[in-house]
């Protein structure tokens, strides 16, 4: 395919991580002085309606021509796109968000950097290019989600970029925000490396408190401290959140690690430290979350199972095997066991992040996966077989099932205090 009479720039993501030595996961390229027709007839592909974005024929990768944007009404979709021939390389980068991510590079591989990018990426800045940053409520999300994957390389958001974030915070522009794309720049941003800078970047411009009421109120809210070193309650989920990633725990996980003491936030003051029945509160509140900002099936049965019975994890070498068995049905570990072991490691993360408690021994999952897999092996066939139905066959399944369990806890406690022994 001709490409020779198109000016063609590598833009974006692609330039910033190819100078900051990390790998390049996808090219974004920009394309200057043509329009959609000269596209079309060197056989790309376009791509929706709203951008002059095209899919190249052969590398699928993005190509979109040079445009600039103007504000014509609140929110993301707010916006008229201009994308004529006379529309220059730095007019296009102007428009983006950060200035590391508005430098692109020529056919013979030049850096092209108008907004002093690559001065930002050396310094360590987050900073916006310009002041249309304000016009877009997303971008707000962005940068903290940056904030989460470089804060290890030692990033931090500029002074001026932060005091305008807090005045859109201020002027409203977050109630603008619609739930599908808070929840797409969320799910990304727990994916990230440091996945708390996302929530304490949104707490510093003010932005939790609208987005994420439930997380935002957690703050300021004290737990006991002999459980709890830190106290803080919203410090105490950010921690719990550091320890799922070091747990390697999937993003599913670390979402029902974040929402997993919702309930504490609605404590009446005058029964604070103490937080009777935050679980159940908490579920429910995991609930709404989800439904606010549609969030999936997966996430929010997770989500709230964590809420729900965390504290049974925590409480596991000290239950009878008739409260070990009503929890592994509770959370409905003998049918899907996967989840359980998810379910498993979120409590993991929430017991070590705890100030100076984040290498204790935690032995309770290994139990409560010990007897989950005692459980789940008492077949109710044998029981069939023998004539047993309705109450009768659920009242001896279920005799079976403790008598499995009380086995396997007496063995797990045997070799726990042999183990303690030696």
């Amino acid at each position: 395919m001709d490409t020779n009479a198109l000016t063609i720039y590598l833009v974006g993501g692609a330039v910033r991580d190819e100078l900051l030595g990390l790998p390049v996961k996808e090219r974004d390229w920009v394309v200057v002085g043509a329009t959609p027709d000269d596209l079309l007839a060197r056989g790309f592909q376009p791509v929706g309606k709203d951008f002059p974005v095209f899919l190249h024929p052969q590398t699928r990768e993005e190509y979109a021509l040079a445009r600039t944007e103007r504000k014509t009404a609140p929110g993301y979709y707010g916006f008229a796109v201009h994308a004529g021939t006379e529309v220059t390389l730095e007019d296009d980068l102007l428009r983006r968000d950060l200035t590391i991510n508005a430098m692109a590079r020529d056919g013979q591989g030049r850096l092209i950097d108008p907004y002093r990018g690559r001065r930002d990426l050396e310094d360590r800045w987050l900073r916006h290019v310009s002041p249309a940053f304000a016009e877009d409520p997303v971008r707000i999300l962005r940068l903290a989600r940056f904030s989460a994957r470089y804060a290890a390389l030692g990033f931090r958001i500029a002074p001026e970029t932060l005091a305008l974030m807090r005045q859109m915070i201020a002027g409203g522009e977050a109630d603008a925000l619609v739930p599908e794309r808070v929840w797409a720049e969320t799910v990304r941003a727990l994916g990230e490396a440091r996945p708390e800078r996302f929530f304490e970047t949104l707490r510093d411009c003010g932005a939790l408190a609208r987005i994420f009421p439930e997380i935002d109120r957690l703050f300021g809210v004290p737990q006991p401290p002999a459980h709890h070193p830190e106290i803080d309650t919203g410090v105490h989920t950010l921690m719990a959140l550091g320890q799922a990633v070091r747990l390697r725990a999937d993003v599913v996980t670390r979402f029902a690690v974040l929402v997993h003491d919702l309930g504490k936030g609605t404590t009446p003051p005058e029964q604070w430290p103490r937080h009777l029945g935050h679980e159940q509160r908490g579920a429910e509140l995991v609930r709404a979350l989800c439904q606010r900002l549609r969030i999936p099936n997966m996430f929010r049965e997770l989500g709230v199972l964590t809420a729900r019975y965390h504290t049974h994890c925590h409480r596991a070498l000290s239950l009878r095997p008739k409260t070990l068995l009503k929890t592994l049905l509770g959370v409905d570990a003998l049918r899907k066991p996967q989840r359980f072991a998810h379910f498993l490691l979120a409590c993991e993360a929430d017991a070590r992040g705890r100030l100076g408690l984040e290498d204790r021994a935690y032995p309770q999952p290994a139990l409560l996966a010990q007897v989950q897999r005692a459980a789940a092996a008492v077949s109710a066939r044998p029981l069939v077989a023998q004539g047993l139905s309705g109450l009768a066959l659920a009242e001896a399944l279920q005799a079976r099932r403790l008598a499995a369990i009380a086995e396997a806890k007496h063995a797990f406690d045997g070799a726990s205090r042999a183990f303690a022994r030696h």
